[in-house]
């Protein structure tokens, strides 16, 4: 199947091509022509899977024959749980609305509000914004919910964990009741039912991947290493690749205690988490994407919505306390149809994070063995 299956517009199809992309991963080719339908989704797909295309793609064509957004108004309105995620989703809708006569902006905290202000005052079609900051320019009178006909909710079990419902309920009582209605989640848990039953009605249900499944193109290994003995093992292993690696860590201190640790020998890596500032935690990012740096070390929460193409590397420093956390980080590479590799660096203290994992994905993660 092609993406000139899917009922897209010829201008979008252009925009796609344009990426290189010529066959709909599983979501596109579920999500697309559900969205176009007109009714409410709610879909779950894993990390890495093409999701982000998966609804903006059909968006685009949705809004692209309306009205002209009115001052301090949008037509569509995208929720995401990160500034790193938001950025890359609007990357996106600037990438495939190329040659569409949209209008689109992204706004999130941590910055400067006033731009943000400015660029809403003439209404936009698609907004992207983190909820907390949505609501700050709502309650300075900078944007009006009146007119939106699309709300998407990405990574909605990550707006959870976040602790985001509050915001999320403020948001849908002031937005129009008639509107479409997209839920994109990693899983589809008892607590994003009871979300979706507030928002959704009669949603198209879309699963394209088994719950907690890991990305099949990732082949997974791990070495055991004493605590200590970690550092000076990654370095080890750091040094026999020239390709880019995302580490992850468990805690903001631990990725900048390993970013000067392997700059002593050399390797030169950058950390992003979430006590750096919004324009910190660009910079790395754009530094990483450029090839400046080699390693990029994150923790959970950063990490989630960063996008890399090419990656084949991931490696976890150490193992998270949440389980599924652990599909999330591993699947940063593989992404949409490559092939990757994580590797985990697990000391005895860790397993029973382990074989949480393990049980999680319903596989025995096997062992590598170091010479010498």
């Amino acid at each position: 199947m092609t993406f000139t299956t899917l009922g897209l517009s010829d201008s979008l199809l252009r925009a796609v091509a344009n990426t290189g992309y010529k066959t709909p991963t599983a979501i596109q080719m579920k999500a697309i022509p559900a969205i176009l339908s007109g009714g409410d989704v709610m879909a779950s797909a894993q990390t890495g899977t093409g999701k982000t295309a998966g609804f903006v793609l059909p968006m685009l064509q949705q809004l692209s024959g309306g009205t002209k957004a009115r001052p301090c108004r949008v037509r569509a309105l995208i929720l995401t749980p990160t500034r790193e995620l938001a950025a890359q989703v609007h990357d996106s809708i600037i990438t495939y609305g190329k040659h569409e006569k949209l209008s689109s902006t992204v706004v999130f905290g941590g910055v400067n509000i006033n731009p943000q202000r400015r660029k809403l005052n003439h209404g936009v079609d698609l907004l992207v914004a983190t909820p907390g900051r949505l609501l700050d320019l709502h309650q300075q009178n900078a944007i009006r919910f009146d007119d939106i006909e699309l709300l998407v909710l990405d990574e909605a079990d990550r707006m959870l964990d976040m602790g985001f419902i509050r915001d999320i309920r403020k948001i849908l009582k002031l937005i129009p009741k008639r509107r479409q209605n997209l839920m994109f989640s990693a899983t589809f848990s008892k607590d994003i039912r009871q979300l979706a039953g507030t928002i959704c009605k009669n949603p198209i249900e879309i699963d394209v991947a088994p719950r907690n499944s890991t990305v099949e193109t990732v082949s997974q290994n791990l070495y055991w290493v004493e605590k200590e003995h970690k550092a000076d093992l990654l370095s080890e292993l750091l040094q026999e690749t020239h390709e880019q690696v995302l580490v992850f860590t468990r805690t903001k201190h631990g990725a900048n205690k390993l970013v000067k640790r392997l700059g002593k020998d050399s390797i030169s890596a950058i950390a992003i988490h979430g006590n750096k500032s919004q324009t910190q935690r660009t910079k790395a990012l754009d530094e990483f994407k450029r090839d400046k740096v080699q390693i990029l070390v994150a923790t959970d929460i950063a990490a989630r919505g960063i996008d890399i193409e090419l990656l084949t590397l991931v490696v976890n420093f150490d193992l998270p306390h949440v389980p599924e956390d652990y599909v999330h980080r591993i699947g940063r590479t593989g992404r949409a149809g490559g092939s990757g590799q994580a590797i985990s660096l697990v000391s005895q203290e860790e397993k029973k994070q382990l074989r949480a994992i393990e049980s999680l994905i319903k596989l025995k993660i096997a062992p590598l063995q170091r010479n010498g």
